[in-house]
């Protein structure tokens, strides 16, 4: 498929129904509102066998394209370089914290973008950082991450994140909630400053979603003997 036909293609798919749930969450022209489901039904396979279509489509800028691009794409072929184009693109919090955050998750340069994000004055990037080191959490192996490190980044959810940025709160309790969820030698501790942090206030607009209580979901998992349990992909 061109690059034309794919985006031909998506605004056929587009729905107005849809483009106003996007819109109220944050979505901007231009965009067509596909569903989800619609990308990897319809889109994925055929649009993966070329990496260069996919990263045409990110740097169209519309919504659905950039979306498309994080399903597609080869994560192991990304360069760092791109990745921080990806990231400077990312104007709203689904291209933030789910398509940047979960491709740069599965690239060679995980820690590396999460650390340096996590430190952005730019809200969006920022909660790629969080974001990008949550994910990371949910499929690397135990072995391979730096428990030190994540015992400090919990320290700092506890005393900074009522203070922080909209959204950074929610990607903070969400990294609460992955610590918990996937990486067992700290499982206790993400549980105690779960329960530190409470509850987390998100202005999430005029939509129906709702920040989960960290200590609710970590005991969902427990009580289905999944902690510890890592995802083979993380990117959805």
């Amino acid at each position: 498929m061109t690059y034309e036909e794919v985006m031909e293609k998506l605004e056929q798919f587009g729905s107005e129904q849809t483009k106003k749930t996007f819109a109220r969450h944050g979505a901007k022209e231009p965009f067509f509102g596909v569903k989800v489901g619609d990308l990897k039904k319809h889109f994925v396979k055929e649009v993966k066998k070329d990496q260069q279509l996919v990263y045409d489509l990110y740097a169209s800028g519309n919504s659905d394209a950039m979306y498309l691009a994080g399903l597609a794409v080869k994560p192991k072929e990304m360069t760092k370089e791109r990745l921080n184009e990806w990231v400077d693109g990312a104007y709203w919090h689904m291209i933030s914290e789910y398509t940047v955050a979960q491709v740069a998750a599965e690239s060679p340069f995980a820690l590396e973008l999460a650390r340096e994000w996590m430190r952005s004055d730019d809200e969006m990037i920022a909660v790629a950082g969080w974001s990008t080191y949550s994910n990371y959490l949910s499929i690397a192996p135990d072995e391979e991450v730096e428990q030190a490190e994540v015992e400090k980044l919990l320290q700092q959810v506890k005393e900074t994140i009522h203070e922080e940025r909209n959204r950074v709160r929610y990607v903070m309790n969400n990294f609460v909630i992955c610590v918990g969820a996937y990486y067992k030698p700290l499982s206790e501790r993400a549980k105690e400053a779960a329960a530190f942090i409470g509850s987390v206030h998100v202005d999430v607009g005029n939509t129906a979603c709702k920040v989960p209580l960290a200590t609710a979901y970590i005991q969902k998992m427990e009580d289905r003997n999944a902690v510890g349990k890592k995802r083979k992909t993380c990117i959805c």
